[in-house]
């Protein structure tokens, strides 16, 4: 029997990646069935699959928008010569069969970010070049006649798409992000206080952790003011080009002893096994990995009206969602998160939570949809 031939379009492919990851999971799901797997990327960083085709499409760029535009043709240009059965692109590329809509609305970002700019520069966000040109190939992608299927990772995007492009709800699907519980576990109360050691963190101190690189985007701001009248610890796990401004602000307030930045991280857990919280009042977010981390790790999380991740957190039970830039409400959600050596419900709770969202249920709900686009 002809195995069906499956394509999936990322630009650059780093292992590390959340859209990455929901790719492997999925592929190494796949690998058992009866589909040929094959990746285009301008740059593969993973390990070489055995079974997976890589193809490289790395034509030559200037800057952003012939980055963008020439890859669009030169992708679209492969798939449709080698005729694949199905393509999902996780780029704004018209033309392909599925898209995963993994950065969320281009727009919708846009408006959230424009909200901490001063009012010349959100009106030039709007008018940016690079902008318009990723909105109108996002606009015309989805208009597009051989688009048959949009896979989201949260509620919140599928209602943007439907409002802000028309597409019909029967074609996005909601997949929700998959955790390994088994690896993302809380500590033993021993682990728990040799890492706080480690890290200078008291014993008895109630300590958030801030996960993810792209500072301004991901709240940061916020999370430091949030933190700043108590005498809470936050710890920042990831990257930032501006991270000089970032420990300048907490040196502001008072409380740049509590605020430990501690870089990007191979091994994100044992920043979660020694925190009380995940704190991320991210602006614009479709569904971050780190919340699902957070939560199988026993954490209650913090996070915003504008994250799809708030979709798993229950008010006052789990966690605490407010929009991102209310800062005393964030600052009171912080002072609501109980010493997990004390009292953990909220933590037991988030973890039951996410106990569902495993990954073999995100391989058989693609697989699934799979099969039902080649039938």
């Amino acid at each position: 029997m002809k195995k069906h031939r499956l394509a999936i379009v990322r630009q650059k492919y780093r292992p590390d990646g959340g859209a990455e990851r929901f790719v492997s999971r999925a592929l190494s799901a796949l690998s058992n069935q009866d589909l040929e797997l094959n990746v285009i990327t301008r740059e593969w960083q993973g390990d070489k699959q055995d079974d997976w085709h890589i193809h490289i499409c790395n034509p030559r760029k200037w800057g952003r928008i012939s980055r963008e535009r020439g890859f669009a043709h030169a992708a679209r240009a492969l798939w449709q010569a080698e005729q694949f059965d199905i393509v999902q692109s996780h780029e704004r590329i018209p033309g392909c069969d599925i898209y995963r809509a993994g950065d969320g609305v281009h727009r919708r970002w846009l408006q959230q970010r424009a909200r901490i700019l001063p009012g010349w520069r959100s009106q030039l966000l709007m008018q940016d070049r690079y902008h318009r040109y990723v909105m109108g190939a996002e606009r015309e992608m989805y208009q597009a006649p051989e688009l048959k299927a949009v896979i989201c990772n949260a509620a919140m995007i599928k209602q943007e798409i439907i409002e802000d492009f028309g597409v019909g709800a029967d074609k996005i699907h909601v997949i929700y992000n998959s955790i390994d519980s088994g690896r993302f576990a809380p500590a033993q109360s021993a682990q728990r206080f040799a890492l706080r050691q480690q890290y200078g963190i008291p014993p008895e101190a109630v300590a958030l952790c801030f996960v993810g690189s792209g500072f301004e985007r991901k709240g940061l701001t916020a999370a430091i003011r949030a933190i700043a009248p108590s005498d809470r610890y936050l710890l920042v796990v990831g990257q930032d080009k501006a991270e000089k401004q970032y420990q300048a602000l907490a040196r502001t307030l008072g409380c740049s002893d509590r605020v430990l930045f501690c870089g990007v991280q191979k091994e994100t857990l044992p920043f979660y096994q020694m925190a009380d919280g995940l704190l991320l009042p991210t602006l614009y977010d479709p569904f971050p990995n780190v919340i699902l981390e957070a939560m199988a790790c026993g954490l209650p999380v913090i996070t915003s009206t504008t994250c799809g991740g708030a979709e798993f957190v229950e008010q006052n039970i789990n966690g605490f969602v407010c929009d991102a830039l209310d800062i005393q409400r964030l600052a009171e959600a912080v002072m609501a998160i109980p010493a997990l050596e004390k009292d953990n419900n909220m933590g037991m709770n988030a973890r039951h939570k996410v106990k569902e969202a495993t990954p073999e249920r995100l391989s058989g709900q693609l697989i699934s949809l799979y099969h039902t686009l080649l039938d």
